[in-house]
């Protein structure tokens, strides 16, 4: 048999409209037993003081007890009965002989529905029976003569008690609005509230929020980032699996203070501030890390943060790959257009049947291109910074420029960290040394990089204008260049850098060019890099 899905707003309306309707009905029925005790509170008393009334008659006082005494007390309890309303007015002695009752005959015959007992030990008292007539209260009186020092008899009266299908008949009027009403404001806001849940939760039923909450864990677990989210209170909320392994974190520290777990310096102030904060170095659990930090905000307030973090042996071992390909393709780019001229240079020379000259130009090209590519094969043993000199190289060339490599230079193995981030550096100090000797008369760029035990030093001098003494003390901060919006990038790389591997710059510069010299210690961990101008 196929199961009937009912929509998340059909359960609501209903579960909420019939908690509203048994809520009503069990007020119903309480309204109604409160309205029935409390007439049968009202009776008792109605029944006490007419039994008390009767009582108090000297004729009925005088006449108990007495042979033929019914006569004179019938006549008065039948006005009473009559005129107050009440089901019946019984009389009898202490013999329990009855002098009055609403049906003749029961003249003389003796009381004995049981309860009666109390009433002939002077006590004053209601009792509950059930008659012919149906449930009725009953209130008994002693009769006292001799100025209330004798018992005499006693005088009951009884009334009939409504019943609850009486009561409610009698009640039918208000109570069947009452509920009407009631059902209606239930039905209406039990479909408001169902309408207004289902708003609130996007329109999406339980199983397809349970499908996209898998979804989502599943998409943040397969991350290759470290993500950790914090709410307002600095409680975690999202850890995945990238970050409890760079963290060492256990998983079940969803929920717990976020400094209870792991030192996460600047996430709590980025909740306070409400401000991101990009490409920031931090050490978590031994791990030298690059993290974003991003504020949450619903409804444009910050409710919480978020930290996004990547090994940053990974960061640099992806930038070096992604260096050594753009700078293939730029060593490409400039060996193709340097060859273009070549061919169209040796085109030329054997239209003009100069065959000589061709060949020694053919032998001459040969050669330069055989030795530099000998050189930085023999010199620099690593293929990245090797590809980088090529083609910053053939740059240079098609600038019209000559950059001479230093006979000295030497570069061995290098660990990842230095590699990554020589490339970096020495990328940006021949690319600025390139573009400040363009157009000059002497467009020379110098360039040595050699390996020790102890470190690496390189340095890249230009015959350039050189650099103001004013602009000496912020050509590394981030975004400044006189060259123009857009630009000032590469030193503040290079700064960033050097930062990392701990490594110190000198800048010199004059009217003879400028000349950058770098040391970076191999194999230190990051620290303080040292600047000086």
């Amino acid at each position: 048999m196929k199961r009937v899905h009912v929509k998340l707003r059909t359960k609501i309306a209903l579960l909420s409209f019939g908690l509203v309707l048994l809520s009503i009905l069990v007020a119903g029925v309480m309204i109604v037993e409160r309205t029935t005790e409390a007439a049968r509170k009202e009776i008792g008393l109605r029944a006490i003081a007419i039994a008390r009334t009767v009582a108090e008659l000297k004729e009925i006082q005088d006449n108990l007890g007495r042979p033929e005494g019914w006569k004179a007390i019938q006549p008065i309890a039948e006005r009473i009965r009559v005129a107050t309303g009440v089901e019946y007015i019984v009389v009898f002695d202490m013999k329990r002989v009855r002098y009055s009752h609403p049906l003749q005959d029961r003249i003389g015959t003796l009381f004995a529905d049981g309860d009666e007992g109390p009433s002939l030990r002077h006590q004053e008292y209601l009792s509950q029976a059930v008659g012919v007539l149906g449930p009725s209260i009953r209130a008994f009186v002693p009769v006292m003569a001799d100025q209330g020092t004798r018992q005499v008899g006693v005088v009951v009266v009884g009334i009939l008690v409504p019943t609850v299908s009486e009561a409610l008949h009698s009640l039918r009027l208000q109570l069947y609005s009452s509920l009407l009403v009631g059902v209606g404001l239930g039905l209406v806001g039990s479909f408001y509230l169902a309408r207004n849940i289902k708003k609130n939760m996007f329109s999406l039923e339980p199983s397809e929020i349970a499908r996209i909450l898998e979804e989502r864990v599943a998409v943040l677990q397969s991350m290759a980032e470290g993500v950790i989210a914090i709410d307002k209170e600095g409680c975690i909320t999202i850890l995945n699996q990238e970050a409890q392994r760079m963290t060492g974190a256990l998983p079940d520290s969803t929920g717990r203070p976020i400094d209870a777990v792991v030192a996460v310096p600047g996430l709590k102030e980025t909740v306070l501030n409400g401000e991101g904060q990009f490409n920031q170095e931090l050490t978590l659990n031994q791990n030298v890390v690059l993290a974003n930090f991003l504020p949450i905000r619903v409804d444009d307030k910050v409710v919480g943060a978020a930290i996004t973090f990547q090994d940053k042996t990974e960061v640099h071992k992806l930038a070096e790959e992604l260096t050594g390909v753009k700078t293939f393709i730029e060593a490409l780019r400039a060996q193709n257009h340097e060859s273009l001229n070549k061919l169209h240079t040796i085109a030329g020379l054997i239209q003009l049947q100069k065959y000589e000259k061709a060949v020694d130009y053919i032998f001459s090209t040969t050669e330069e291109q055989e030795g530099i590519t000998r050189f930085l094969s023999r010199r620099i043993r690593n293929p990245a910074l090797a590809g980088l000199l090529l083609g910053k190289y053939n740059r240079a060339k098609e600038l019209r420029a000559k950059l001479i490599l230093d006979p000295e230079s030497n570069v061995g193995e290098l660990p990842q960290l230095e590699r990554s981030g020589l490339v970096v550096i020495l990328g940006n100090l021949l690319e600025n040394a390139l573009e400040a000797v363009s157009g000059r008369t002497l467009c020379e760029v110098h360039c040595l990089i050699k390996q020790s035990a102890e470190e690496l030093a390189l340095s890249v001098e230009d015959t350039g204008p050189g650099i103001e003494p004013a602009d000496l003390e912020q050509i590394f901060a981030w975004g400044f260049s006189r060259k123009g919006s857009g630009r000032g990038v590469g030193l503040a790389l290079v700064k960033h850098t050097l930062e990392s591997q701990g490594g110190q710059v000198e800048v010199e510069s004059g009217n003879w060019g400028t000349k950058f010299s770098v040391r970076i210690p191999i194999g230190v961990s990051p620290g303080h890099s040292e600047i000086r101008g």
